[in-house]
């Protein structure tokens, strides 16, 4: 594990789908405020392997470190990429440019943070998700995708983001899940975590959401106790625009993404705003959802 100076703060922003010009401005807008901060990037950087390795070598050039932790986005095959390798061959792909670029993945050594709040490692996992996070009355994933593509909400995952060479999502979360849970038993046993990943390790954020069909793109239930198995002194993720502050069994989850122009143009605060995780901020408590923010019928993320 490496280690960082006792200075600075541990910073988090994900889904920040610099494909909208806008969104690519707040990028560029993005600074430390001491030469110690750390970068958590929960995920949804942009769909092309171009866009992403701008937005990563942008903040890297600027932060202590930054570590990535991949979305769905990023794994899309998708038509206007040049790009087209598909599943785990893209994924490995990415971890390159990020090793390029000197961004921490989930298949490096997970950094320790030593600054204010810690010492913790930080780790960030790539796990997918397995269709378990089920519509109400749904016993299986053939019944809630059959539910879903009833009421129009159904995630374009399904139609860009491929499995190869599982056989399926599910099967390629599965393995995911297996192997993070190895590489994170090997985190000393006195040490806290902070556990980065683009999809909530708990169903409960999922709770607020418009469409809740949409959460069986949201994540699994087999990461369901990890808060607590793991020593979590916090639970970064993104992937639902609706950022907020929860608690679930003490740990605070928070969700710190950007989303889409039409979705933060609805909110009070600044959009493009780094979350800080570590030290904790005062008084951090669920800061709730804005009014109107949640999963378009859409189904695009």
């Amino acid at each position: 594990m490496t280690t960082a100076d006792r200075q600075g703060r541990l910073l988090a922003i994900s889904d920040l789908h610099i494909g909208y010009a806008e969104n690519r401005a707040l990028v560029e807008q993005m600074r430390p405020e001491t030469d110690d901060d750390w970068l958590l990037v929960a995920g949804d950087v942009a769909e092309t392997v171009a866009d992403i390795r701008w937005a990563l070598e942008t903040l890297a050039s600027r932060f202590r470190k930054v570590i990535w932790a991949p979305g769905n986005h990023e794994l899309w095959t998708h038509p206007k990429d040049t790009v087209t390798l598909r599943g785990v061959a893209r994924y490995e792909h990415l971890v390159e440019v990020c090793r390029e670029l000197g961004v921490t993945t989930p298949e490096d050594p997970y950094p320790v943070w030593e600054g204010p709040g810690g010492p913790v490692a930080v780790a960030p996992l790539f796990l997918l998700y397995d269709y378990s996070f089920l519509p109400a009355g749904c016993a299986t994933k053939e019944e809630g995708l059959t539910y879903a593509h009833g009421t129009g909400v159904v995630c374009t995952d399904e139609h860009f983001l491929h499995p190869d060479p599982y056989p399926s999502r599910e099967d390629w979360c599965r393995a995911r899940v297996a192997e993070t849970e190895r590489r994170l038993a090997e985190i000393p046993a006195d040490l806290p975590t902070v556990l980065v990943n683009h999809y909530p390790l708990d169903r409960h954020p999922t709770e607020v959401l418009w469409y809740p069909e949409f959460a069986m793109w949201c994540g699994t239930r087999l990461t369901a106790d990890w808060h607590r198995t793991y020593r979590v002194a916090a639970m970064v993720y993104g992937h639902l625009h609706i950022p907020r502050t929860t608690w679930l069994d003490g740990v605070r989850f928070e969700e710190v993404s950007v989303g889409y122009p039409r979705e933060w143009r609805k909110r009070s605060e600044p959009p493009g705003k780094l979350r800080r995780i570590l030290p904790m901020e005062v008084g951090s408590g669920d800061r709730g959802a804005a009014p109107g923010v949640g999963r378009g019928r859409g189904g695009t993320r």
